[in-house]
C-alpha cells in the first residue's frame, strides 16, 4: 500500500500527542517530521512516554527554513491561534495540503475571526480557500480540499447535538441554550497560569467566559447557521471547566415548534447520521458520559423530551483532544487524501466498569 509523508507542526502541544499517536499506525501514513522548537533533537518518547515503542526513529525538529516540512504530502499545524495564518502558506504554495487544528482557518469571514481573536488576519486569500472540517455536516466540501479549518471542541459536540433539530426546523433557533463543560486538557499543554494548578482545579467546578464572550459561541453559531441554512442566529453558550483531565460535555435546551416525542426525535437523530461511523445515538434512556468516548474518535447522543415545557435537552458527549482536535483531524485528512474516513481511527474508547 503506498503511503503519503506527513508532517506535525507544534507536534508536542495540544493535540500533537494524540496526532502522534494516531498517526503512528495509520495505514496510509508515513510520519515524516514532527516539529517541536522546546524538544528539538530529542526523541518522542522525551515528551509522550506513551508512545514508547512506536516511532522509534522519528526525533523532534524545529520548523528550521521549513524544508523538510514542506516535501510532505500532508501536514497538521497543532499551533496556537495565530501561528498557522503564517506557516501555512508557505506550505501550501509548496503542495502541500494542510489541516490546522487553531481557529486560523475556521471563519470564511475574516472580519468575525478578527473580532473574535482579536488579532488581524495575515492571509485572507488563502482563508477564503479554506473549508470548515466538521465531517459530519460537510464531507462532500472538505473531500480533496488544500487546507482545512479544523473545528473547536466544544464547537464539535454542540453543533453535532443540534444540527439535526435545526436542519429539521423543529426548534425555535432563539431558545437555543447551550450548556458545556470540559476537562482542562482543553487549554492546552502550555497554559501554567493559577486557574489551572491542581489545588485550583481540583474539587471545583466554575463557569468562564460567560453571556456569549466565548471565543467557540461565533463558531457554533456559524457552523449551524451556514449548515442550517439560518439567518442571524444566536444562541447562549456557557462553558465550564470541571475538575477532570479530558472530555467534553454538552447539554442544549430548545424549544420544540411542534409536539415530537423522545422516541421520534431519536428516529430522527438516527437517520441524519445515519451511515456516519463516528456517530452514536443511544437508546431512549440512556444518555452520554464522557468516560463513554474517552480516547475514542466518536461523538454519543442522548436526548429526551420534556413534555410539560414542550422543550427537548440532548446530552453530547466527546473527547475533547481526539473528536475534538486530533481524531478529527485525521479524519478531515482521510477525506481531502481521499482514504476511507475511518483508516487509523477504528479503535475503542471509554474505560471498561
Amino acid at each position: 500500500m503506498n503511503k503519503i509523508d506527513v508532517g506535525v507542526v507544534g507536534a508536542s502541544g495540544y493535540g500533537g500527542g494524540e496526532l502522534l499517536r494516531i498517526l503512528a499506525t495509520h495505514p496510509n501514513v508515513n510520519l515524516k517530521a514532527a516539529v517541536s522548537g522546546t524538544y528539538k533533537g530529542k526523541p518522542i518518547t522525551a515528551s509522550f512516554p506513551n508512545l514508547a515503542g512506536h516511532l522509534p526513529n522519528l526525533v523532534f525538529s524545529d520548523y528550521g527554513d521549513g524544508a523538510e516540512i514542506a516535501a510532505c504530502d500532508v501536514v497538521f499545524l497543532a499551533q496556537e491561534n495565530g501561528k498557522a495564518m503564517l506557516t501555512a502558506p508557505h506550505l501550501l504554495e509548496a503542495g502541500c495540503k494542510v489541516v490546522d487544528l487553531s481557529a486560523d482557518f475556521r471563519f470564511r469571514d475574516t472580519a468575525t475571526y478578527e473580532a473574535t481573536y482579536k488579532t488581524p488576519h495575515a492571509t485572507p486569500e488563502w482563508n477564503s480557500r479554506a473549508v470548515y472540517g466538521l465531517p459530519e455536516l460537510f464531507a462532500e466540501e472538505i473531500k480533496g480540499k488544500r487546507i482545512v479549518g479544523n473545528p473547536g471542541c466544544y464547537v464539535t459536540a454542540s453543533t453535532l447535538a443540534l444540527a439535526p433539530l435545526l436542519k429539521h426546523n423543529l426548534v425555535a433557533p432563539s431558545s437555543v441554550i447551550v450548556d458545556a463543560k470540559s476537562g482542562v486538557s482543553g487549554a492546552g499543554r502550555a497554559k501554567f497560569s493559577l486557574d489551572y494548578h491542581y489545588p485550583e482545579i481540583n474539587e471545583s467546578v466554575s463557569a468562564y467566559k460567560i453571556a456569549g464572550t466565548h471565543r467557540h459561541t461565533p463558531e457554533i453559531e456559524m457552523a449551524l447557521s451556514t449548515f442550517g441554512g439560518l439567518s442571524d442566529f444566536a444562541l447562549t453558550f456557557t462553558p465550564h471547566l470541571v475538575p477532570m483531565t479530558r472530555g467534553i460535555l454538552a447539554t442544549a435546551y430548545a424549544n420544540l415548534l411542534n409536539t415530537s416525542s423522545t422516541s421520534e426525535l431519536l428516529a430522527l437523530y438516527r437517520e441524519f447520521y445515519a451511515g456516519m461511523p463516528f456517530m452514536v445515538i443511544l437508546d431512549e434512556g440512556e444518555l452520554p458520559a464522557t468516560k463513554h468516548t474517552l480516547g475514542s474518535n466518536r461523538c454519543h447522543i442522548g436526548l429526551a423530551v420534556d413534555k410539560r415545557m414542550n422543550r427537548v435537552t440532548v446530552v453530547s458527549c466527546i473527547d475533547n483532544l481526539v473528536k475534538g482536535a486530533a481524531g478529527q483531524a485525521v479524519q478531515n485528512m482521510n477525506l481531502i487524501c481521499g482514504f476511507d474516513e475511518t483508516a487509523g481511527l477504528l479503535y475503542a474508547g471509554g474505560i471498561a466498569p
